[in-house]
């Protein structure tokens, strides 16, 4: 079975002309789509092939919408179903939505209509598998550092205050944070959440706060900001310390008022909305250099979550490798494989300071490479044998007096050279964004091409 773009339909009609007229529709508004001229033709091609939406007719030769619509949700409850119905045929509409259709409209349609109706339906879907997921977090574990910073989670989401999670990278952040909005009175709104790293300001600023058509080249609609989407829900800000000072002020007011102004528009809007934050920075020590507002800080940080790192939950690490084993194992159609004592051990006294995140693709790559049967000690790579006090940066020459930009530089350098470039690796081991390792290549003329 084969998947497509989260954006196509497949529509079924048994009228050669309403069928091309709909195809049209949806490939004006960008949709990729696939036609059946009949009930079992749809449901030939939807086993074949998923979709997000389906657009059916009821009645049609060799059976109906509704036998297309069970079948459907009976493989993917997640399709969206919409049912197009003659007037005649509306309590069978009815009885379609009681089994599961997401919405019926009634011939002959309009397409703006049917649009509206489209676009409803699939936010409903996409908040519903959003709450799913909030709701489902798995987060494995059970040591007592884990356990303690899930209690403070647990009581956090008693409230609506916004809460800062402060913790190295990889060790799941956002798991937390979709953990607090699974076991809040929130978990049946949006959870939606937005990388301040991964966007120039400009497009930050859209994305967070909305923009009314015509606010800048290329808007050519007006959009709702991810503030509107999180109506009601939880609003994850992931790494906020990147967030640039000229936007800090703006995030001020709405965290205080709840209330903001999309871009090049005048009228207010208020949200109800939590806000979760996230960073693998000290916003304190920004706060101190400058380079975060002290007032945003605080009121951030009302309520403040750290996530133990992997190296201070060594009890863990075995469920973690089992976990990640079953994963990647089922992914690839392959039993699970045992573990030697000495495998375990070796994972136990490696650093991991790439924490969780890290051990997942050591696993992956475990399996990946591995010929199935008991993992052991062989497929530990070198460095595993280190003790956690034996970081992976060599030293940086440091004597009294030296410059903290020389110290700095020379760290970063190190750190390049020890990951052979590899921003990203470098970000996470200094517990840093790769936006933050760019940009100091460039404060410190590091040759670019180097450290690609």
């Amino acid at each position: 079975m084969t998947s497509l773009c989260s954006k196509s339909v497949l529509v079924v009609d048994d009228e050669p002309g309403m069928r091309m007229a709909l195809q049209a529709n949806f490939q004006r508004e960008g949709w990729v789509v696939e036609t059946a001229a009949g009930a079992s033709e749809a449901i030939r091609k939807f086993a074949q092939q998923r979709f997000p939406l389906v657009v059916t007719d009821v009645r049609m030769p060799d059976g109906d919408g509704l036998q297309v619509m069970r079948s459907v949700r009976t493989s993917a409850p997640e399709t969206a179903v919409i049912i197009l119905t003659a007037f005649g045929s509306v309590p069978e509409a009815v009885q379609a939505m009681h089994s599961g259709a997401c919405d019926y409209l009634t011939k002959p349609i309009s397409f703006d209509q049917l649009q509206s109706s489209v676009s409803r339906v699939m936010q409903r879907v996409q908040q519903a598998s959003t709450v799913e997921d909030a709701e489902n977090v798995e987060i494995i574990g059970a040591s007592s550092a884990l356990r303690e910073t899930l209690e403070r989670a647990r009581q956090a989401a008693r409230t609506d205050a916004d809460v800062l999670i402060e913790a190295e990278s990889g060790t799941g952040k956002e798991l937390v944070a979709r953990f607090i909005h699974g076991v809040s009175n929130r978990r049946g709104r949006p959870f939606v959440a937005v990388n301040c790293a991964a966007l120039p300001e400009h497009l930050l600023e859209s994305e967070l706060f909305g923009h009314v058509k015509g606010a800048f080249t290329g808007a050519t609609a007006a959009k709702p900001g991810k503030f509107e989407v999180a109506e009601g829900g939880t609003l994850l800000l992931d790494e906020v310390g990147e967030m640039p000072l000229a936007l800090q002020p703006k995030l001020l007011r709405v965290l205080q008022e709840r209330e903001f102004e999309r871009l090049g528009d005048t009228r207010t809007v208020r949200v109800n909305v939590r806000v979760i934050a996230t960073t693998n920075a000290s916003l304190f020590r920004m706060v101190e250099e400058g380079t975060f507002r002290a007032d945003l800080y605080y009121r951030l940080n009302v309520i403040p979550i750290s996530v133990p790192p992997l190296r201070e939950r060594l009890k863990d690490i075995s469920h973690l490798a089992d976990h990640f084993a079953a994963k990647y194992a089922s992914a690839a159609g392959q039993p699970k494989p045992g573990f030697d004592p000495e495998f375990i051990a070796g994972l136990e006294r490696h650093p991991w300071p790439g924490n969780v995140r890290e051990l997942s693709n050591f696993m992956r790559r475990v399996l990946a490479l591995g010929n199935g049967g008991v993992i052991g000690p062989e497929h530990l790579e070198p460095g595993f044998l280190t003790t956690p006090t034996s970081g992976p940066v060599h030293d940086v020459s440091l004597r009294p007096g030296i410059p903290m930009r020389d110290v700095e530089k020379r760290l970063l350098e190190t750190t390049l050279q020890a990951t052979r470039g590899n921003r990203t690796r470098a970000a996470e081991l200094l517990g840093i964004s790769v936006r933050t390792i760019r940009n100091k290549i460039r404060e410190y003329g590091l040759p670019p091409r180097r450290y690609a």
